[in-house]
C-alpha cells in the first residue's frame, strides 16, 4: 500500500478530473488524502468520506470581468495564483508532515503542493487537468514571461527549495495530462491518459422526463466561475434555442440565476447545475459552452460536437484546439448575436464532419486509459522512488 496525497486548488474543474484517480486508487488498496482551501467541496465531488486536510486560500476578490488577453493572465497570476501558493504552503506542509504521502500529486495551478514536496524531499506529479500549458500560452509576450519567472523565482524562496530547478507546473518525474495528442497537439514528456470520466455524486432533482425523445438536446454551460459575465450570453443562447424549437430544446446552466423562464417550459429548461456526465451520456446532440477544458473534454468522451466561445484564461487555447481538430465551431462570446450564434449550432447539428472529428477524438480519449491509466502511472512512480 502507498499513501498518495492530492493537492488541488478549490476549483471544481480542478478536482473532478482527479476524484476518479483518487477513487481507482483507494480501490486498489492504497491511502489517498486530499489538500484544499475547501474541504466541503473536495467531499461534496469526491465523496463524504474524503479525508482532507485544510488549508488557507486566496484572498477574497474577483477580477474585473472586462480584463483580457495578457492583462487578464496577469492578473490572474497576481490575484489568485500566487497568493493561493503562499496561502496554501503552511497547510500543505503539515499535511505532508502528518500524511507521510509516498507521492505528493500537485494541481498544476496549486504551486505549494510542488514546492512544499520539493523542499521535503518527497516525489511529486503534476495534474494537468488543462492542456493548455503545453501550448506556451507566453509565446510573444516576453515581459509577461519575464515577470512570472522572477515571480515564481520569489515563491520558491519563500515556501519551495532555493536550490531547486523545476517549474512547479512540471514535475520531472511525471505529468498526467487529462488529454490526448489528438485535441491538444504532441507535448513532450507528458503522459497522456485522457480525461477522467468516471462516476461522480449525483445531485437529485434533475427533471429527468422533462427530455423530448422527438427533438435534439443542447446543453448550454459556463461552467462554475463565469456568472459575473454569462448573463448576455445566455439570453442569446435561449434566443437561438427558441428558434430551433420544432427541432431542438435546449437544457441551459444558470448558476447565477440570471435568467428568467416560466416553469412550464417545454422548449428551453433552466437550472442551477446538472448531473452533466449523466446527461452527456444519456444523448446531447450538441454543447454549447466557454471552451472549459473539463466540458470541452466531456462532451468529446461522448462524441458530442461543440460550440465554443472562449472568456479568458486557458479557454481561448481550449477552443482553439477544438476548431483545429474539426470538432466544432467557435464564436465570439462577447460579440455574438442569435443569429450567429444560431449558425454556428446549425453547422455542428447539421455538418456530419463535426461529429466525426469529435467521435474520433473520443475514440483516441478511451484508448487513453482514462483514470486506470492514471493511477497505474501514479503506482510506478511510487515504486520507482520509494
Amino acid at each position: 500500500m502507498s499513501r498518495f496525497l492530492f493537492v488541488v486548488p478549490p476549483l471544481t474543474g480542478h478536482i473532478n478530473p482527479v476524484v476518479g484517480v483518487a477513487a481507482e486508487l483507494a480501490g486498489r488498496g492504497h491511502r489517498v488524502a486530499w489538500v484544499c482551501a475547501d474541504p466541503a467541496l473536495v467531499r461534496r465531488l469526491a465523496g463524504a468520506g474524503a479525508e482532507v486536510f485544510a488549508c488557507a486560500g486566496a484572498p477574497e476578490g474577483s477580477r474585473p470581468p472586462e480584463l483580457r488577453g495578457p492583462e487578464a493572465l496577469r492578473f490572474l497570476w497576481e490575484w489568485y495564483l500566487l497568493p493561493l501558493a503562499e496561502a496554501m504552503a503552511p497547510g500543505v506542509r503539515a499535511a505532508v508532515g502528518e500524511f507521510r504521502p509516498d507521492v505528493v500529486l500537485a494541481d498544476q495551478q496549486a504551486f505549494a503542493g510542488a514546492l512544499v514536496a520539493e523542499r521535503l524531499g518527497v516525489p511529486w506529479a503534476t495534474s494537468a487537468t488543462t492542456s493548455a500549458e503545453f501550448t506556451d500560452p507566453l509565446a510573444g509576450l516576453p515581459k509577461v514571461r519575464e515577470w512570472l519567472e522572477e515571480r515564481l523565482a520569489l515563491l520558491r524562496a519563500s515556501v519551495g527549495d532555493p536550490a531547486g530547478r523545476a517549474d512547479p507546473r512540471f514535475s520531472p518525474h511525471l505529468v498526467l495530462a487529462f488529454s490526448a495528442p489528438e485535441l491538444a497537439g504532441p507535448a513532450d514528456g507528458v503522459r497522456w491518459v485522457g480525461p477522467s470520466v468516471a462516476a461522480r455524486p449525483a445531485g437529485a432533482g434533475f427533471p429527468w422526463e422533462w427530455l423530448d425523445a422527438g427533438r435534439a438536446t443542447v446543453l448550454v454551460t459556463l461552467g462554475t466561475a463565469n456568472t459575473d459575465v454569462g448573463d448576455r450570453f445566455l439570453e442569446v443562447c435561449v434566443e437561438a434555442l427558441r428558434a430551433r424549437a420544432d427541432r431542438v430544446q435546449g437544457v441551459v446552466v444558470d448558476p447565477g440565476g440570471t435568467l428568467r423562464a416560466p416553469g412550464d417550459d417545454k422548449d428551453v429548461l433552466v437550472v442551477p447545475s446538472v448531473p452533466q456526465l449523466a446527461l452527456l451520456q444519456r444523448g446531447v446532440a450538441a454543447v454549447v459552452c466557454h471552451a472549459g477544458h473539463n466540458t470541452v473534454c466531456e462532451a468529446l468522451w461522448h462524441g458530442i460536437p461543440l460550440v465554443v466561445a472562449p472568456i479568458r484564461d486557458d479557454q481561448p487555447v481550449v477552443a482553439g484546439q477544438v476548431t483545429d481538430a474539426g470538432a466544432g465551431v467557435r464564436v465570439r462570446f462577447g460579440r455574438a448575436g442569435a443569429p450567429r450564434l444560431g449558425a454556428a449550432l446549425d453547422a455542428v447539428l447539421d455538418e456530419p464532419g463535426h461529429r466525426a472529428a469529435a467521435e474520433r477524438i473520443g475514440a483516441a480519449f478511451r484508448a487513453a486509459g482514462g483514470t486506470p491509466a492514471a493511477a497505474d502511472h501514479l503506482e510506478e512512480l511510487a515504486r520507482e522512488l520509494s
